[in-house]
């Protein structure tokens, strides 16, 4: 089942909130897109953001199993939520 966009923006929203309250993947968050905490207040609301969001997640395993543990979420619903964001859609090299 696929998500509708507005699901995936809460998953997404969901992940973001994670992601703020994690002191030790924070920092690396931040490092890795140049985003500042006002940033990411301001671009909460920015599917495109959220979109980076989920990519950023998705990279590590460990990342996603910590992400939905705390959240109470499926292991997948990240993948489902970034496929349907905008830029998400999997690419077919063949």
């Amino acid at each position: 089942m696929t998500l509708t966009q507005d699901n995936a923006e809460t998953v997404a929203l969901r992940c973001l909130g994670w992601l703020a309250g994690n002191e030790d993947l924070l920092p690396v968050f931040m490092g890795a897109t140049g985003v500042s905490e006002a940033d990411m207040r301001e671009n909460a609301q920015d599917v495109e953001f959220l979109g980076s969001v989920l990519d950023f997640i998705l990279m590590d395993d460990a990342w996603v199993v910590q992400c939905c543990s705390a959240l109470g979420i499926g292991n997948d619903m990240p993948m489902r939520a970034r496929a349907a964001l905008p830029g998400g859609q999997q690419v077919n090299w063949t």
